[in-house]
């Protein structure tokens, strides 16, 4: 019992990560897909290929539904959480570099603040998701196995 209350803090950190990025994320892609002619509007030149446009925000939609499947079982989906890192990190040092080539505002570019310390979250959720929550997972699994067997 006491392996399941350790593997349990160890993913209460990763879970609620994952959960909050999840539906942040969901809350702040899914307007855009109505403002298409406001983003033009406010960040000219308007939007010329809009199947880019759309076409990202389909794909960093999917990545917040991925957070939100890492987040039922982080040690289970721990290698995902990889590209995740990736994504968050990416998306803030785009708009780090951008925001140094004077091509994105100072309000536009704190925005891509929140996506680093979810990246900043995201490591620290797998480094403690380690080797030793995936042996715990699998010894939980195998024990639940033998105590369904037993029945």
């Amino acid at each position: 019992m006491a392996l399941i209350v350790n593997q349990g803090k160890r993913m209460r950190f990763a879970k609620i990560s994952f959960t909050v990025a999840g539906w942040w994320g969901i809350a702040q892609i899914i307007p855009l897909f109505f403002l298409l002619n406001e983003v033009g509007q406010r960040s000219p030149p308007l939007v010329t290929h809009p199947e880019f446009y759309f076409g990202f925000l389909v794909v960093a939609l999917a990545w917040q539904f991925a957070f939100l499947v890492i987040s039922r079982d982080p040690v289970r989906f721990r290698p995902i959480m990889v590209p995740g890192v990736i994504e968050k990190f990416g998306f803030a040092l785009a708009c780090l570099a951008l925001y140094l080539r004077r091509e994105l505002s100072v309000r536009d570019a704190s925005w891509a603040t929140i996506d680093f310390l979810f990246g900043v979250a995201f490591v620290i959720s797998y480094l403690m998701c380690g080797s030793s929550g995936a042996k715990d997972h699998a010894l939980i699994r195998e024990r639940a196995s033998k105590a369904m067997k037993e029945i």
